[in-house]
């Protein structure tokens, strides 16, 4: 049974998630930072993490969200192109080529 001060975390999840389809990605990011905290080797959390933070353009904390992605499922092609891209947009295309080169490897769009 949880205390009342616990978080339940699969709750909280989903409301990041209803957060995020809402527009409103920097709430999710919000709610989801004691989450991926709770459970950092949570990929799905740490997924909607770095997309909420790359949706509200907070971009250093979306590399370093995907990386840590990158870093826990390094065959993620989605997480590849996502890391790349994030990369482009603070101009650093250089660093960005090899996740691209290892998302076309691995057939991510």
């Amino acid at each position: 049974m949880t205390q009342p001060h616990e978080i339940d975390l699969h709750s909280e999840y989903l409301r990041a998630d209803l957060y995020f389809s809402m527009g409103q990605p920097a709430e999710a990011a919000r709610v989801l930072e004691p989450v991926v905290a709770a459970e950092p080797a949570n990929t799905a959390a740490l997924e909607l993490l770095a997309r909420s933070f790359f949706g509200s353009a907070q971009l250093r904390r979306a590399e370093e969200a995907l990386t840590r992605l990158v870093e826990l499922a390094p065959a993620n092609g989605w997480a590849r192109r996502a890391l790349a891209r994030t990369l482009e947009r603070q101009s650093r295309a250089a660093d960005a080529v090899v996740h691209h080169r290892v998302a076309d490897a691995l057939g991510a769009d």
